[in-house]
């Protein structure tokens, strides 16, 4: 099957309150790994899945991370930035802030769960039905790093019946990447509307209708980085499961 979209959201608006220690006064979509900030990974991964235009979601000290793509960028994928100051309400309302800029289904990541580009890969080539909207889903619950702090998933066959951080039952984590379509507007309207605009709250709702999927990640690897012990955990890995590309490295030595 062809790749579905080369069009990537990207949520990179939040404060990173927990990871300030460490940022050095930057957002944390700017924080570094291996010396290329996680969301130049995040993009760089992307770009090698296939997506060659991008639309990027900033909040908190949005103006540094403009910069530093002005600054240092030197891959020619297309970037479009767009602006939350609410993004305290959720990460769902980064999403429909974007909205505008978004046509047919896309890829939707988060500026700070790097991952292999396989897994990216293979997530653009699933088909999406309307309606739907499909998680890339890890069922190694025993192999994550901080699972207190992972966000749980109970899935019933490729159906998802239900997802959330509290979750006292679930077979499957939340890697922070979906295959979207017009539905997830859809939803996270009615979240916003009962007063809850994170992105799991809108998933809940397209659980109960039955139009949220599973994808099984299989072997791949992804790490969510939201932590300073995260942080370092991904350093120590990273040689093993991620790759250095020749951008990554120019960035790195700018």
């Amino acid at each position: 099957m062809a790749q579905i979209t080369n069009q990537c959201l990207i949520l990179a608006a939040g404060n990173g309150s927990r990871l300030v220690s460490q940022s050095g006064g930057l957002p944390k979509p700017l924080v570094p790994l291996h010396g290329v900030p996680l969301l130049a990974h995040v993009l760089l991964s992307a770009c090698e899945a296939g997506v060659d235009e991008f639309v990027i979601v900033v909040g908190y000290r949005g103006q540094m991370i403009r910069d530093w793509f002005a600054n240092h960028w030197v891959h020619n994928a297309r970037i479009t930035f767009v602006e939350n100051s609410e993004y305290e309400k959720g990460n769902g309302s980064s999403v429909l802030k974007a909205r505008q800029k978004l046509y047919g289904p896309f890829l939707l990541l988060m500026a700070d769960h790097i991952f292999e580009p396989c897994t990216a890969r293979m997530l653009l080539n699933q088909a999406l039905a309307p309606g739907e909207v499909i998680l890339a889903t890890d069922q190694k619950i025993d192999a994550v790093f901080d699972l207190d702090d992972a966000t749980k998933v109970s899935c019933e066959g490729r159906g998802i019946a239900d997802i959330g951080k509290e979750l006292t039952s679930y077979n499957a984590l939340d890697t922070g990447m979906f295959l979207c379509g017009p539905a997830v507007f859809r939803v996270l309207d009615l979240a916003a509307k009962k007063g809850a605009c994170s992105l799991s709250d809108g998933m809940r709702l397209l659980a109960r209708d039955g139009k949220l999927l599973s994808f099984d990640i299989g072997g791949s690897h992804w790490q969510d980085v939201d932590t300073p012990e995260a942080l370092a955990y991904a350093e120590r890995i990273f040689d093993r499961h991620f790759s250095r590309t020749p951008v990554a490295e120019q960035l790195a030595h700018a």
